[in-house]
């Protein structure tokens, strides 16, 4: 069974997802190496997370981002990156840019949760220049992988987990053989491994039950002792320090390749 989000709470979204996402998305950018002073779109956007990580880090001529979220392009337009990057609600399998417009094409965290993938890689092909950069990176919802993993494996022990967005092309292969039957060039994979910290299991706990999230919804339906078991099996499965902090690794896949020229 899969089931739909809706990311309409974006400061839970960075609280969620912020450091994970930042830390993946840092290695992604050094292992694709992008030239400076390019002109780069972001594919599903959301809250202009990984658009800061290319405006500090690229020094990139020009970015652009799009999601289909309002809320998110609202809130990403509201930061400070906003004044440096041109944000704009749109459709990844429906770009509204030209043909041949973009020197990188990225979409991080983004390529599972749409629907008509090919579709979008399709467009995100035909956006890029010639030889430009196109790629992204997805946590392995497989493996179980993902930042929420130590709590959907709890959660698995006593109820019926509901499968996440495009798990089933979340390995490396699949996404190999996605940007394969998109007609890319130099395709090349690899496994992103972060750790992220938290000074105790209070704050690992407020950061993976953010309100959007089905996962939170089917925590806050349970008993009072059915919460309290999981609270306890989720610690049981967390790497804890001596000083109470925990910290854990999850992995994304990422992809990158040429647009033919």
């Amino acid at each position: 069974m899969n089931v739909v989000h809706s990311f309409d709470d974006s400061a839970a979204y960075e609280r969620f997802i912020g450091r994970w996402g930042r830390a993946a998305g840092a290695i992604f950018l050094d292992w694709v190496a992008p030239p400076a002073r390019a002109v780069w779109l972001d594919v599903g956007c959301g809250t202009g997370l990984f658009t800061e990580l290319i405006v500090e880090t690229r020094s990139p001529a020009a970015v652009f981002g799009i999601d289909q979220a309002e809320t998110q392009i609202a809130y990403a337009g509201g930061k400070a990156i906003g004044q440096q990057a041109s944000f704009r609600v749109g459709d990844a399998q429906a770009l509204p840019y030209r043909t041949a417009t973009f020197d990188v094409v990225a979409s991080a965290l983004v390529l599972n949760f749409i629907p008509d993938r090919p579709q979008a890689l399709a467009e995100m092909r035909r956006v890029a220049r010639p030889g430009g950069l196109v790629g992204g990176y997805v946590w392995d919802f497989t493996a179980e992988l993902s930042p929420s993993g130590p709590l959907r494996l709890a959660l698995r022990q006593t109820a019926e987990v509901p499968a996440l967005p495009g798990t089933e092309d979340s390995s490396l292969g699949k996404l190999g053989s996605l940007f394969e039957r998109a007609g890319f060039a130099e395709i090349a994979t690899r496994s992103i491994e972060v750790a992220v910290s938290f000074p105790d299991f209070d704050a690992f706990w407020i950061a993976q039950t953010p309100s959007y999230s089905p996962t939170t919804r089917m925590i806050a339906a349970m008993t009072e002792s059915d919460r309290r078991g999981l609270i306890e099996a989720v610690r049981e499965r967390l790497p804890t320090r001596p000083d109470g902090g925990i910290e854990y690794c999850a992995r994304a896949n990422a992809v990158k390749a040429r647009a033919p020229g």
